[in-house]
């Protein structure tokens, strides 16, 4: 996929739904939603267990996410990284939310997505 021919708004278009996949998810711990969208090596790492023990600490501490707002989108030649602003509902802090996007196996995928 050539990102650098597509406008934000398009590139926007297409990977909303993934992300937002992803975070809802997570929220609701529903394990084959919040991987849905991976691609197999970042499935292989975000297992059942690991995504129940990533749940369990960020919703004591922060609570569930709240907002997102797109921040940037970097294009590359073979995949597009996109950064957000994310809120929690138990935090006035602010959090960094950052995904990698790549075309394989004939389908947008995630492979890579952290929050800090």
């Amino acid at each position: 996929m050539d990102w650098h021919q597509l406008s934000d708004d398009d590139i926007i278009d297409i990977i909303s739904p993934l992300i937002n996949s992803c975070l809802e998810g997570s929220t609701t711990r529903d394990h084959a939603k919040h991987v849905a969208d991976f691609t197999q090596r970042l499935k292989v790492i975000v297992t059942e267990e690991n995504l129940s023990r990533q749940c369990d600490a960020y919703q004591e501490e922060l609570g569930y996410f709240k907002e997102w707002h797109l921040v940037a989108l970097f294009r590359r030649t073979h995949s597009l990284a996109a950064t957000w602003r994310l809120s929690f509902t138990k935090t006035h802090d602010e959090y960094v939310l950052e995904a990698s996007f790549v075309y394989r196996d004939g389908r947008l995928q995630i492979d890579h997505c952290m929050i800090f």
